[in-house]
C-alpha cells in the first residue's frame, strides 16, 4: 500500500471520469492549491482485477473503483480514504471521518463502521485470515499498535506496549502470513533507533529482531513467513534517504543482512516499501535516478537488479497484486497530474488506467541542464521557460532548491514553477549536493557540511544564470523546509549571489533545533552533523546560517508556520530577531496553527502571492 508523505505535503487526488469535459485551468495560486485534483493513492485487488483510488474531484471526494484492464472508466464506490483489500477480495478496508470502515465488492453492499471514537486510527491493515484488523493510535501516549474484530464485534485492544514516540507517524503493521504476529518499527530500545520487533498478536509478547539497521519502511513478510524484507540503513552509517539498502530478517535464524545487489532502493521520504513475489523467489522496489522513479527488480537471495519499468517522470505510491502479477502506480510527470498506471510483470508498457487530474494552461516540458559548481562538480537543474522565450531578449531569473536535503527535485509537476515561468522568469529548480539520485559518494558530500557546500551549489547557479544571453542579472531564490535552509544558508555566505530571496519554514540554527524539533527532526541533525551540538560544536558551528545574518545583503522574505514542530518555528523567531538586530532589510510574515506541511489551503496562497509580490519588488 501506498504510505504517507512526511516531509512535505500533497494535495493530490482525482476527478470524475468525465474528463473530456473538464475545464482547462489557468494556472492561479487559489487555482493551484485548492483546484489540483487528482489520484492520491491506488490499491489493486489480490487477483489483480480491480483498483480502489482515492479520489477528490470538483464534484466529490472519496474512493473510486476502476478495472485493471484500463477498459472501463473510474466510478465513485464511497466516501473515504487509505483502503485496503483483504486478503480474498471480497472487502475493502478504509479510513472515513477518523475511524476505520469496511465493505463488501457488490452492488448493493453497504459500509460498515468498525470503530466509533476520537483517537484517529491510522495505517489500518487486514489480517490475512481476515478476522481482525491492526492499526496505530496513540491513546496510550505512543503509537502503538491496536487490533479489533473485522466485524465490529468487540472494542478495539492494545497489543504493543510503547512501541513508538507519539509524534512519529511513519510506516503500518505488518501482519505475517499466519496472522499470529505482526511485525513494526519500534524506538523502545533506543529513542535514537528504529528496530524491528514483533508481538505475538495473542499474548502481547515483544521481541526485538533486528540490532544492525535503521528501518526506512514497513516491513514486509515473505510468503512464506520465514523472512522479512523493509528498505533500511546501516545504524553506523549516515541516515540516508532515498538511497537505502533492502534487508531480509529471518527471524527465526538470527540473521539480518544486506541483499547483495548493484544498486540502492528509494522509500522517498518513508513512502514507498518492498514487495514480494508470489513465490517469495523476487523482491520489486522503486528505486530513484536523476529526479526519475522507476520499479526495480532483484532475486531475494541477492545478485543483479533489472529495471521493470520505464515510465519515466516520479511515482510517490505503487501497489501490487497478491502474486505481484501486475503493479498499480500514482504517478505524474511535468506536464501530467497524478494518475494511476498499471503494468504486468511480465513486462512491455505502462497503462494508463484514470485520466482523472486537473488540466491546466500553457505546461511546458521544462529542459533538463547541468553548471559547473565552484568545485568543478556538475550540477542537475530543470530550466522552466516564459511563454514565447527568446534567448536574445532580457529575463529575471529564480532559483528554487528543494526541501529534503538528502532528497532531490522530482520531475514531476512543479506547478508553483510552471506559474512563476507564466508570469515572466526564468525558473532554475537546483538538485544540490547531499541529494538523492547521482550515487551515494554524491549524497555523501553534505555530511557534517550542511548549509556551507549546498549552498555553494546554489550560489553558483546564480553566477552561470548570469553568465547566458537571456539574463537580466537580477536573480532570486526560494525555498521551503530544507530549501528555505539552503536559501538562508546562501545569502549569508555569498552575500553578492542574490537579489532577493524568500526562505520559508527553514531551521537556520541547527544547534537550537536540536533541542526542539519533533524526534525525525532531531534524528535528521543529529545524524547529519555526526553528533549532538555538545559532542560536535564545530559541525553545528558551519550549518549555523544566524551566525552569518551580518554578512546577508539581499531582501528577504521570511515565512513560517507557527505549529512547525520539524523545523520549529522558534527558529522563524530566532531569525526575525536577528535580522531585526542587524538592520537587515526584510520582511517576515508567520501562519497560526500551520505544521510544517501547511493544512489550511488559503494559507498556501496567501503565502506564495506574498513570494511573488516580493520578487515582482526587487527583481523588476
Amino acid at each position: 500500500m501506498p504510505g504517507r508523505i512526511q516531509f512535505f505535503s500533497l494535495f493530490l487526488i482525482t476527478v470524475s471520469f468525465a474528463c473530456s469535459s473538464q475545464e482547462t485551468l489557468p494556472l492561479t495560486w487559489e487555482n493551484i492549491f485548492t483546484k489540483n485534483y487528482g489520484v492520491r493513492q491506488a490499491a489493486i485487488s489480490p487477483d489483480g482485477s480491480q483498483v480502489i483510488v482515492t479520489a477528490r474531484t470538483a464534484d466529490q471526494s472519496g474512493l473510486f473503483i476502476i478495472a485493471s484492464d484500463g477498459e472501463d472508466e473510474a466510478r465513485f464506490w464511497t466516501e473515504g480514504s487509505s483502503p485496503v483489500w483483504f486478503d480474498d477480495g471480497s472487502r475493502v478496508l478504509y479510513s472515513h471521518q477518523g475511524d476505520l470502515w469496511t465493505k463488501r465488492i457488490g452492488a448493493d453492499a453497504r459500509p460498515l463502521r468498525i470503530t466509533k471514537d476520537n483517537y484517529g486510527e491510522r495505517a489500518a491493515r487486514p489480517s490475512p485470515d481476515g478476522r481482525q484488523i491492526a492499526f496505530y493510535r496513540t491513546r496510550s501516549g505512543y503509537n502503538d499498535i491496536w487490533v479489533v474484530p473485522s466485524d465490529g464485534s468487540a472494542q478495539p485492544r492494545q497489543v504493543t506496549k510503547r512501541s513508538m514516540a507519539d509524534d512519529d507517524f511513519r510506516f503500518a503493521p505488518s501482519w505475517s502470513p499466519d496472522s499470529k504476529q505482526i511485525a513494526f518499527y519500534s524506538n523502545k530500545a533506543d529513542y535514537w533507533e528504529d528496530d524491528i520487533w514483533l508481538v505475538d498478536v495473542a499474548t502481547g509478547n515483544e521481541r526485538q529482531i533486528s540490532k544492525k539497521l535503521m528501518a526506512m519502511s514497513t516491513p514486509v513478510w515473505s510468503p512464506d513467513g520465514s523472512k522479512i524484507a523493509l528498505m533500511a540503513v546501516a545504524k553506523d552509517e549516515y541516515w540516508y534517504e532515498d538511497l537505502s539498502y533492502i534487508y531480509v530478517l529471518e527471524p527465526e535464524k538470527g540473521i539480518e543482512e544486506i541483499l547483495d545487489m548493484q544498486i540502492y532502493a528509494t522509500d522517498l521520504l518513508h513512502n514507498h516499501t518492498v514487495t514480494w513475489s508470489g513465490d517469495g523467489s523476487e523482491i520489486f522496489f522503486p528505486y530513484q535516478e536523476r529526479s526519475e522513479v522507476e520499479l526495480w527488480r532483484v532475486p531475494s537471495h541477492g545478485g543483479v537488479a533489472t529495471r521493470v519499468t520505464n515510465m519515466g517522470g516520479t511515482f510517490r505510491g505503487y501497489h501490487a497484486s497478491k502474486t505481484a502479477s501486475r503493479f498499480v502506480f500514482v504517478r505524474s510527470t511535468p506536464t501530467r497530474g497524478n494518475e494511476v498506471d498499471m503494468i504486468r510483470a511480465t513486462g512491455g508498457s505502462a497503462i494508463q488506467l484514470t485520466n482523472l487530474s486537473s488540466k491546466w494552461q500553457g505546461l511546458v516540458e521544462p529542459t533538463e541542464i547541468s553548471y559547473r559548481s565552484y568545485d568543478g562538480l556538475y550540477i542537475q537543474a530543470f530550466r522552466f521557460d516564459p511563454p514565447g522565450f527568446n534567448p536574445r531578449n532580457k529575463y529575471p531569473t529564480l532559483v528554487m532548491v528543494h526541501g529534503g536535503g538528502t532528497n532531490t527535485a522530482y520531475k514531476q509537476l512543479n506547478l508553483t514553477e510552471q506559474y512563476l515561468a507564466q508570469k515572466g522568469y526564468v525558473i532554475l529548480i537546483v538538485n544540490y549536493r547531499g541529494g538523492s539520485g547521482f550515487g551515494r559518494t554524491f549524497q555523501d558530500l553534505s555530511i557534517n557540511d550542511w548549509g556551507h557546500g549546498q549552498a555553494l551549489d546554489a550560489a553558483h547557479s546564480a553566477t552561470f544564470i548570469r553568465q547566458q544571453s537571456w539574463s537580466n542579472g537580477k536573480v532570486g531564490i526560494y525555498g521551503y523546509s530544507y530549501g528555505g535552509i539552503t536559501s538562508m544558508a546562501a545569502i549569508s555566505q555569498v552575500p553578492d549571489a542574490f537579489d532577493a530571496a524568500v526562505p520559508m519554514a527553514g531551521i537556520y540554527d541547527f544547534g537550537d533545533a536540536y533541542t526542539n524539533a519533533d524526534r525525525l527532526g532531531k534524528i535528521f541533525t543529529k545524524t547529519g552533523h555526526s553528533g549532538s551540538p555538545e559532542e560536535k560544536p564545530e559541525i553545528y558551528a558551519i550549518s549555523n546560517a544566524l551566525s552569518r545574518v551580518h554578512q546577508v545583503k539581499t531582501p528577504l522574505l521570511i515565512m513560517h508556520g507557527e505549529k512547525d514542530v520539524r523545523a520549529p518555528f522558534r527558529q522563524y523567531e530566532l531569525a526575525v530577531e536577528v535580522l531585526k538586530k542587524e538592520g537587515k532589510v526584510f520582511e517576515s510574515h508567520s501562519y497560526p496553527g500551520e505544521p510544517h506541511g501547511f493544512r489550511n489551503p488559503m494559507n498556501r496562497v496567501d503565502m506564495y502571492q506574498r513570494l511573488e509580490a516580493w520578487f515582482k519588488r526587487w527583481l523588476r
